[in-house]
């Protein structure tokens, strides 16, 4: 049995959390189009006949403007030097310029691995895929490179074995069943976060966290109550929308999600506050559960 762990580092927005839903076949991370849509790292489980892997997804390296984009670079940092392996996503089209410096300069203080991971090889041809790799090793001596599709589904078991290749022998970390080291709770509350991401435009959806304040399994249906922290007066009127609309929809949307997830019924209330500028204020970010592990 070989075991071990993974880390997934790059930009934001490069698909990290869609390559590692992919890999374990189920969507524990959320995923949005929009940057910085992780904030904090969620470790995973992969078990088979050949052992497990623990995949460490984490926020995108980003030149930080706040006290929680600190806290999220810091938490990519940090996995570095905690796994057996480095998973390094980029895109086809990526030129390893001033974006890629900050995770290069992170890498070189590690003696661990890395692969690099070229997703969404749909969209290039083969050509442009050998120069991604190139202009890459130029700039860090990467272990191997390997393109994939985390949306459709190409080399994923390529890069699974590549992975199961390069870990250590070893007992099983995690039952075989666990898929993740998130409570209901907290998947719940990402899944709202998500729905907001996917609705609400411009700086509102960075503004926001939601926080679960009653998460209550002993009846036949669920029933949840959580509130969209909001950092602006000026924004709760738009997470609210005309006549609730916006706040209906966002919540309808996670309720669908949140009862597959559950297997069971959900009643889900959700109410709007503001909270001034909490992405920069530590005991705020302390209470949503920003903090080192």
């Amino acid at each position: 049995m070989r075991t071990g762990f993974v880390t997934l580092i790059g930009r934001p927005n490069v698909g990290k959390s869609t390559l590692m839903n992919a890999l374990i076949g189920q969507k524990i991370a959320i995923t949005s189009h929009k940057a910085q849509t992780t904030r904090d790292r969620i470790e995973t489980v992969y078990t088979d006949e050949r052992g497990q892997i623990i995949f460490l997804d984490t926020p995108g390296i980003h030149q930080a403007r706040t006290k929680l984009g600190d806290y999220m670079v810091g938490a990519a940092r940090e996995t570095l030097s905690e796994v057996d392996l480095i998973l390094w996503l980029v895109e086809p089209e990526d030129q390893a310029g001033e974006k890629e410096e900050q995770i290069v300069s992170y890498l070189e203080t590690v003696k661990t691995p890395v692969i690099l991971v070229i997703n969404k090889m749909d969209t290039a041809g083969s050509g442009a895929l050998a120069e991604c790799e190139e202009r890459f090793r130029k700039v860090y001596p990467i272990k191997e490179a390997l393109a994939v599709s985390a949306l459709k589904g190409d080399n994923l078991e390529v890069l699974r074995q590549k992975i199961f290749d390069a870990m250590p022998e070893g007992p099983l970390y995690y039952d075989e069943d666990t898929l993740t080291d998130q409570t209901l709770r907290e998947l719940s509350a990402e899944l709202i976060r998500e729905k907001a991401l996917n609705h609400l435009s411009e700086e509102v959806p960075h503004g926001i966290a939601v926080e679960i304040e009653k998460f209550d399994e002993s009846g036949r249906v669920v029933q949840i109550s959580a509130s969209l922290i909001c950092e602006k007066e000026s924004h709760k009127g738009i997470v609210i929308g005309k006549g609730g609309s916006m706040l209906k929809k966002i919540g309808s949307e996670a309720r669908g999600e949140i009862e597959t997830l559950l297997e069971r019924k959900v009643n889900l209330s959700l109410f709007v506050k503001v909270r001034r500028g909490w992405r920069n204020n530590a005991s705020q970010l302390r209470s949503f559960g920003y903090r080192k592990k």
